[in-house]
């Protein structure tokens, strides 16, 4: 069944895109998958820390599973553009799945070793390399263009409402259950995503193979494609900064909860649950009425500020509670920025490049996400946790000045709102 409706020119409000059945139950699979997703994020740092005690081993994980994405993502653009999307993403998501059931397997078994939980994250890595430029793009095809700001934010409003109840069930799975159960739901939940794919249908026709089409000419139609576009460009960089800088707060807190704040599992699933806490009630706010709609620049100047003040009050202030405030702020403005990036990005690309340009942005943020939290991890561990957030959180706010104080930038970006992607500015 194809997407209902064609393609609109007004966007529609923030649930807008639910009303299309494929998206909706795309939306339901991804929720449930991506739940199962952060549960597993949360025990992996958790036991990790628990078993070595070092901040540069919560790094190191966090490193495996985003830094594959550098070498496979270009392989997932190709076949994103190439292939059928949703075929794609099943076969990927139960590789995703399997996986997941190795690291079960081999917690239920009592292979506690550390190195062998960073080999499947690795793998896990790679294969949401290939997975996530087809996921991106999947988007697009499910809904008409004046429902892409509805379908990208509700996407990434399920990525952090996932964020929210994952770690939440984590926290009481960890102090009551232990590891094993937590890994095992984990795996579980890839099923649910898999079966969701089944039902799904897109109206996207799969391009013709061309002559002379291989992988380094078209990729080198993309990257010129991207050479010539600032606001794509510009968008990626931001993307990149937004996961060197923002991003391992997420792991941190893990080390915040052991090492400052003193609390049980219980607490650390908490603290990262506000986070995702935060980025819900950012989604839920939309659903205000506004006498004017920001701008893409002024929404991402205000996400970088807060970005920023929410890492200072973790950093400062050594109180439970104020870090769980801070943790809501920062996910809400995480997700501000994330998704007007994201926005950016949907609208500016033309469809027959979307997954390549999608696997660049996946690349350069993910590789950003591993070299920031590896980072993070050591100058935790040689300067204290506290003063690596603050640093974080002083080049957040360097961003947000940067980004305020250049009309020309925040013009680039406000101009992408009713761009033609085939004729943005150049």
């Amino acid at each position: 069944m194809a997407p209902t409706a064609p393609p609109a020119e007004v966007p529609g409000g923030l649930f807008s895109a639910l009303r299309h059945r494929n998206y909706a139950l795309f939306w339901s699979g991804a929720l449930v998958s991506n739940t199962g997703t952060w549960l597993g994020n949360l025990t992996v740092p958790y036991v990790l820390y628990q078993s070595t005690g070092s901040a540069i081993w919560v790094g190191i994980a966090t490193a495996a599973q985003f830094g594959p994405a550098l070498l496979l993502s270009p392989v997932g653009g190709l076949l994103a553009d190439g292939v059928d999307r949703r075929i794609l993403l099943a076969w990927t998501q139960a590789g995703l799945g399997l996986v997941a059931t190795l690291m079960w397997l081999q917690w239920a078994s009592g292979l506690h070793e550390p190195w062998l939980l960073i080999a499947l994250l690795t793998l896990f890595g790679m294969l949401n390399g290939i997975n996530n430029p087809a996921w991106q793009s999947l988007v697009n095809d499910l809904v008409p263009r004046g429902d892409i700001l509805s379908a990208v934010t509700l996407n990434s409003l399920q990525f952090n409402l996932a964020r929210a109840i994952g770690p939440a069930i984590a926290g009481v799975l960890l102090s009551g259950l232990g590891a094993t159960w937590a890994f095992f739901l984990n795996a579980a939940s890839f099923v649910v995503v898999v079966v969701t794919l089944l039902f799904v249908r897109t109206a996207r026709k799969v391009p013709a193979r061309t002559a002379g089409s291989g992988f380094r000419a078209q990729w080198a139609e993309a990257l010129g494609y991207l050479r010539a576009h600032r606001v794509l460009l510009l968008a990626v960089l931001l993307c990149c900064l937004v996961g060197f800088a923002a991003n391992p707060i997420f792991s941190l807190t893990v080390v915040f909860a052991e090492s400052v704040y003193g609390t049980s599992a219980r607490g650390l699933g908490l603290l990262t649950a506000a986070l995702g806490a935060g980025a819900v009630l950012f989604a839920l706010a939309g659903l205000l009425p506004a006498r004017r709609p920001a701008s893409f620049g002024r929404k991402l100047v205000a996400s970088f500020l807060v970005l920023g003040l929410g890492h200072a009050a973790y950093a400062l202030l050594n109180d439970f509670s104020v870090g769980l405030l801070a943790g809501v702020a920062i996910g809400a403005a995480f997700l501000g920025a994330m998704s007007t990036l994201n926005s950016i990005i949907q609208l500016t690309a033309p469809d027959r490049l979307r997954g390549r340009i999608m696997a660049v942005r996946h690349m350069v943020f993910s590789s950003s996400v591993a070299l920031g939290s590896f980072l993070s991890g050591v100058m935790s561990d040689a300067w204290g946790v506290q003063s690596a957030t603050l640093l974080l959180g002083v080049l957040l706010l360097a961003l947000a000045a940067g980004l305020g104080c250049s009309r020309t930038l925040r013009g680039w970006l406000d101009g992408t709102q009713l761009a033609d992607p085939e004729g943005i500015a150049h």
